[in-house]
């Protein structure tokens, strides 16, 4: 196969970039492209030697476009327009702006690329901007595909539930192509063996795989129907569908992917966040086969931006939370603090992530940064099967 020459757009971190090594498609990133400096100096901290443009892709004329001569296009653009919780601003929202005008230049190339692999929140597959992204892709004569994925159907024990959009500029359709439906689960490819992948739109709400809310721990659901007075915002379902997911074999264990050999004090969850925020953390184990999406928020925030450990594990979870009645706040506290309760280090969600060991971060960048930039990436072993999918 010739090398791809390939350009990463909204390269961030470089998860594309490492979701491209990942795949083992022969190709080189003859240009990544992002004006967030903090990102940048990570990226060049990975890989050193790749052409980057710390510009807005806006700034990029036609001729410049023109003059890289890809054959693939990766990226990820701003998801903030399409974000379930958030303004939903759509084509309105100037984080667009950059987006609209990559589908003003495509068709202008003096050479189309022949893939491009997109990635974006859920959300994006009911937008308007979509909408546009189609009727442009068809219109250069692209044959497509869409997604909606989680690394839970690589046995990866992380929810992160994103869309994703595969084009290839030919006549006849893609093997795996269904037409007017955004698939669930990977089409299989030659190259591997057959394997039992995520759940289709109908049986969504059965699903292991999509989206686990709150917590789950070894206590019966029976004892949540009866009152139980652990994680009042929780459902009788949604601790159903943890603890499937914790029974789920074909899900690793959180221990494979935690640090051994580095001071983890400084991670460990301050006292007036357990207080304030202990009937809404979301607690795993290592030995726990999922954890819920990590967002930017993540270590600044407590509520929906990802799960904490529980590093004491001869303590019960659920002993801890009915003792928690009536007592003081200090006596709270004391209950709470024994359970050793930290958050996952961003080397930890790196891991999740599918980055490869590798991977860092310079040393300049705070831990705070980190969890940001961690929070707006991907997963790299997704992207690289797609990629593999894509290019077969």
């Amino acid at each position: 196969m010739e090398v791809l020459r390939v350009l990463e757009l909204y390269s961030g971190i470089g998860g594309m970039h490492h979701a491209l090594r990942e795949s083992c498609v022969p190709a080189h990133v003859v240009a990544a492209v992002d004006v967030n400096t903090v990102a940048n100096e990570v990226y060049k901290h990975n890989f050193a030697h790749t052409h980057l443009l710390a510009k807005t892709i806006e700034g990029i004329t036609l001729e410049e476009f023109d003059k890289l001569s890809f054959d693939m296009i990766l990226m990820s653009p701003p998801c903030q327009p399409f974000t379930r919780i958030g303004l939903q601003g759509d084509m309105t929202d100037p984080r667009t702006n950059s987006f609209l005008y990559i589908l003003d230049i495509l068709p202008r190339l003096q050479k189309l690329p022949k893939y491009i692999l997109l990635e974006n929140v859920k959300g994006f597959e009911v937008s308007s901007t979509r909408g546009l992204l189609i009727q442009t892709i068809e219109n250069c004569g692209f044959q497509y595909q869409e997604f909606l994925l989680s690394p839970t159907s690589l046995g990866i024990p992380n929810s992160r539930l994103r869309y994703f959009l595969l084009a290839k500029l030919q006549s006849e359709p893609l093997p795996f192509r269904v037409p007017g439906q955004v698939l669930m689960e990977f089409p299989k490819i030659a190259s591997e063996h057959p394997q039992k992948y995520a759940v289709d739109e109908e049986n969504k709400t059965k699903a292991r795989h999509i989206e686990p809310s709150m917590c789950c721990d070894s206590h019966s659901t029976q004892s949540s129907r009866k009152g139980a007075v652990l994680f009042k915002l929780e459902t009788a379902e949604e601790i159903d569908r943890k603890c499937k997911q914790d029974s789920d074999l074909s899900l690793r264990m959180l221990k494979d992917f935690l640090e051994a050999d580095t001071d983890l004090n400084q991670y460990f969850l301050p006292p007036k966040s357990l207080l304030r925020y202990a009937l809404l953390l979301d607690i795993v184990k290592p030995t726990s086969r999922r954890s819920t999406c990590f967002t930017k928020g993540y270590g600044s925030y407590i509520e929906g931006t990802g799960s904490v450990l529980q590093t004491a594990e001869d303590v019960q979870l659920e002993d801890i939370y009915k003792s928690l009645i009536d007592l003081p706040p200090e006596e709270k506290i004391a209950k709470l603090s024994t359970l050793k309760l930290r958050y996952f280090t961003p080397k930890e969600i790196a891991n999740l992530q599918g980055f490869p060991p590798a991977f860092g971060f310079p040393e300049k960048i705070t831990v705070k940064q980190r969890y940001r930039l961690l929070g707006n990436s991907l997963n790299v072993l997704v992207v690289a099967k797609l990629i593999r999918v894509l290019c077969e």
